[in-house]
């Protein structure tokens, strides 16, 4: 059985002030290109579909058009919901769309049902795991000790009874120790969203989504698919792509990634603004259409430097200086604003500074939980 494996659309993203629905239309168009030339059986989508959990009626047209389109392929489409999404909208109307062979993962209630499918080989059985918190386990699971992310999901898998005879599939949405981030992905509060690669063992392939950066995490088989578009200047050097699996009997499973082409790249370059306006250093790249981050390095501030660079690189998001001054002041220039600390991290220093220790890992995940309520208005 063939399946193509995607997360983290994001749909409706802005990055530094410029929407990116244009770009994901654009990329969701050569992701159906590809599924028509490698005509997979299903294709898995492991969560955040949209960049919040109040998605613009842009966003939720797009994904409506894209599903629409997958259904036309008469494929088996598995779609859970991830931490930017609202879980409850992703689930609605998921028991309609079961006849049509869209599955949308339900609001987790304690118990998953797996998805069955069947190839020459016999059975595989996909588990849909939306992304949760250990406070959403601890209500099913009284009796666990639920402290971390590891445990909750611990629980949820053990709660799973796998067949381990039989071929399994896991998507979830969680963030895997080791996995390498980019600048384009929330960190959890506090920093105590990790979840240990053993939880995972007693599946053949586990279909990840969270972190923006393809790689596999403490196995070939247990894989995050990397978002389909850059979202960060983190990720200006990162060949993204579309994952294919493909699984024979149980231990033989295959993988191949197909690279995207995006609308617009995702291009960092420096010098001095004389150097960066030369015709010939431009004239014969795709500059004037990427998304640039440009690093002037003059010792002098240019006056106006972003609408004269605007002129040759219309799409810039971000200009700084590095110049004697910067370096030494240690002041960033540019679009961006530095990121403010999280209220877990104020609490931690305020906590810190008034005890002389830190938090304790229990004091850490029951600050977390408070915040987390708070932040989610319960």
């Amino acid at each position: 059985m063939k399946f193509i494996h995607l997360s983290d659309l994001h749909l409706g993203k802005r990055v530094n002030e410029f929407s990116m629905i244009e770009d994901q239309e654009f990329i969701l168009i050569k992701i159906m290109n590809i599924i028509d030339e490698q005509k997979p059986d299903a294709v898995i989508i492991a969560g955040d579909v949209y960049d919040k959990s109040v998605p613009s009626a842009e966003a939720v047209e797009l994904f409506d058009n894209f599903l629409v389109n997958l259904s036309k392929r008469e494929l088996k489409v598995f779609v859970i919901s991830g931490n930017h999404d609202s879980a409850e909208r992703i689930a609605f109307g998921g028991r309609l769309m079961d006849k049509s062979g869209i599955y949308m993962s339900p609001v987790y209630s304690g118990n998953i049902n797996p998805v069955t499918l069947t190839d020459n080989f016999g059975e595989i059985k996909i588990y849909m795991l939306p992304f949760i918190k250990p406070i959403n386990a601890r209500r099913f699971f009284p009796d666990d000790e639920i402290v971390s992310y590891s445990d909750a999901i611990k629980s949820t898998v053990n709660a799973m009874n796998i067949d381990i005879s039989k071929r399994n599939i896991l998507v979830t949405h969680q963030f895997v120790t080791g996995a390498n981030r980019t600048e384009s992905e929330d960190i959890s509060v506090g920093g105590t969203d990790n979840v240990d690669v053993s939880a995972f063992a007693n599946f053949d392939y586990v279909a990840l989504g969270h972190i923006h950066r393809a790689q596999s995490c403490g196995g070939e088989y247990i894989r995050y698919s990397g978002t389909p578009l850059k979202y960060s200047f983190s990720e200006a050097n990162d060949k993204k792509t579309v994952t294919v699996v493909e699984m024979n009997e149980k231990g033989n499973i295959s993988l191949d990634f197909i690279p995207l082409t995006p609308k617009h790249d995702m291009v960092e370059i420096r010098g001095t603004y004389d150097e960066l306006t030369l015709k010939s250093f431009w004239e014969n790249t795709s500059y004037n259409e990427d998304y640039m981050h440009i690093t002037l390095t003059d010792e002098e501030d240019i006056p106006d430097a972003l609408t004269k660079l605007r002129v040759i690189y219309k799409n810039i998001m971000k200009l700084d200086y590095d110049n004697k001054r910067t370096r030494t002041s240690n002041e960033i220039t540019g679009a961006e604003t530095t990121k403010e600390k999280t209220p877990f991290e104020y609490f931690s220093e305020f906590y810190e500074l008034r005890n002389g220790q830190p938090l304790s890992e229990e004091q850490a995940t029951f600050v977390t939980d408070i915040i987390e309520q708070i932040q989610e208005g319960k």
